[in-house]
């Protein structure tokens, strides 16, 4: 477990994470979403994926919900990892992206609605576990999302996060940041040209996103416990999982 973290970068106050750009940022590429994730991570994202579901505690007869889903991806293995009467619900608030989730699966055990993760249309104490992959840090108000993805945990259960972090190995970490800020946005805008800031969005969002033991804290304070964090491909990726005090009545 590290502690170590990065400042945030200095043009922060310049990435626009409005509802409104964010949606119609992913509206537009949704259509090439899936090919170029597995294309610019080398399909490591996969990998990552796996990792993650590998480490969700779930029990038969309580659903799981998995927030900012876009295509699917991390909803549709965890309905295949789930044990027996396990309901999985995707949500994400781009609706284009949802159709695309909605293709690639015919499974009945899981359902996709379209809800903005700041506000999710969901009663306190409903999953017994809230995961989100590679979304947080579009959401407007990151405290918030970490906030309402804990609201709707049941006590007892377990919160995810799946997040882009910055390695700290010197010389990798320089490595990573050129590919990320100067190569991963040209090759990105050759499969989203019709919009050409989105893979520059993507550099400036995971530069300007708190990892690390910034973002653990982050899930403290929005009332979670055990809260631990571990880094995979070096640094590339971060999984954090911490749990909702109080007795899991599937315990």
């Amino acid at each position: 477990m590290a502690t170590a973290q990065l400042p945030p970068s200095e043009n922060a106050s310049q990435l626009d994470k409005s509802n409104s750009r964010v949606r119609e940022m992913f509206r537009q590429i949704a259509p090439r979403y899936d090919l170029m994730n597995h294309v610019l991570s080398a399909n490591v994202d996969k990998y990552w994926r796996w990792r993650a579901v590998r480490r969700l505690k779930m029990n038969s007869g309580s659903p799981v919900l998995d927030t900012c889903t876009g295509t699917g991806d991390l909803a549709i293995a965890i309905a295949g990892k789930a044990p027996e009467n396990v309901d999985v619900v995707g949500t994400d608030f781009c609706f284009a992206m949802l159709e695309i989730a909605r293709k690639k699966t015919a499974a009945d055990d899981i359902v996709f609605l379209e809800a903005d993760s700041q506000q999710l249309p969901f009663d306190d104490n409903s999953f017994q576990c809230v995961t989100v992959a590679f979304g947080l840090r579009n959401v407007a108000d990151t405290d918030r999302g970490i906030t309402e993805m804990t609201r709707v945990c049941r006590p007892g259960g377990q919160v995810m996060v799946l997040e882009f972090s910055r390695p700290r190995l010197i010389g990798l970490r320089q490595i990573y940041g050129f590919y990320f800020t100067h190569v991963l946005p040209r090759i990105g805008q050759l499969f989203a040209r019709n919009d050409k800031s989105a893979y520059s969005y993507l550099p400036e969002s995971v530069g300007q996103f708190p990892d690390g033991q910034a973002l653990a804290d982050r899930m403290i304070a929005a009332g979670l416990k055990n809260v631990g964090f571990k880094s995979m491909t070096f640094g590339v990726a971060t999984i954090y999982e911490g749990f909702k005090p109080g007795e899991s009545s599937n315990a």
